[in-house]
């Protein structure tokens, strides 16, 4: 009698955790900006505790499942990491994180050619090459507009195209009809090609930033400032956010990527 009794207020014991623990998990608003207040974007947020990872978004907001005393971490690349621990009070409010820039060591430069002793005349040897200057100009006037060029159409064109021995017969190609009918159908299930807005673009491009892996381009001293500006020049040659930002694939816009990084080392001059 007694064994039955204790094992009923173990069980009872056992759901009562169960309910406190299920209940006390919740889910946790914030914000990530930088010393400036500027939003910022793709940075992971870990809940170490429960092992559950997440991103910020555009404006820099995200929302996690967290538990009191659980340890969130923020990290981003060219910034310093921030520890926190979650607090009771942190469930009634958003919650406000600010990441400080980790500072940035810079190379020592070879000067190849003696001062004149004209800071004017000598800082214009520092300066970028005219096509980079020109590039770099054209960059950030083109992610502040919309997009509205037309995707090109995939077609061959006529000068390499074969002999049509269908043309001037009237019999009916059983394999052209399956054909014609198979593209309409993979037409009207598919996601349809539409021009992305700005917002539309820069939340396509930290997602790329976040998802694709982009390590391979480091070894040409490609930190995180000049990345976004590759990525800006291969959204305005390549058009990706308006081909992949519906059907995301990580595998071909990185092979994209990788395609469009040779016109651009050349045009930068980067090498390993």
């Amino acid at each position: 009698m007694k064994m039955n009794v204790v094992f009923h207020k173990l069980v009872t014991v056992v759901a009562l955790l169960t309910i406190i623990f299920t209940f006390s998990q919740q889910q946790i608003l914030g914000k990530i900006v930088d010393e400036d207040h500027n939003d910022l974007n793709a940075v992971l947020i870990f809940n170490t505790t429960q092992n559950i990872k997440t991103y910020s978004n555009f404006s820099g907001e995200f929302s996690i499942e967290a538990k009191e005393n659980d340890e969130v971490k923020f990290i981003k690349e060219g910034f310093y990491r921030l520890d926190k621990i979650i607090k009771k009070e942190t469930f009634n409010s958003q919650l406000q994180i600010q990441l400080a820039r980790a500072e940035t060591l810079i190379q020592e430069v070879e000067i190849d050619h003696k001062p004149s002793g004209d800071l004017a005349k000598d800082s214009k040897r520092l300066d970028d090459p005219k096509k980079v200057a020109s590039l770099k100009s054209e960059l950030n006037e083109y992610m502040r507009s919309e997009l509205n060029e037309p995707l090109p159409k995939n077609e061959i064109s006529k000068t390499f195209k074969g002999h049509d021995f269908q043309a001037g017969h009237a019999s009916v190609n059983l394999l052209t009809i399956f054909g014609e009918v198979s593209g309409l159908i993979k037409k009207a299930t598919g996601s349809q090609i539409t021009t992305p807005n700005y917002v539309e673009t820069q939340n396509f491009l930290a997602r790329v930033k976040a998802e694709v892996n982009l390590s391979i381009f480091k070894k040409y001293g490609m930190d995180e400032e000049k990345t976004d500006y590759f990525l800006a020049y291969a959204e305005k040659v390549d058009h990706l956010s308006k081909k992949y930002r519906k059907d995301f694939n990580a595998a071909i816009i990185l092979s994209e990527l990788q395609n469009a990084f040779v016109e651009y080392s050349k045009l930068n001059k980067l090498s390993e």
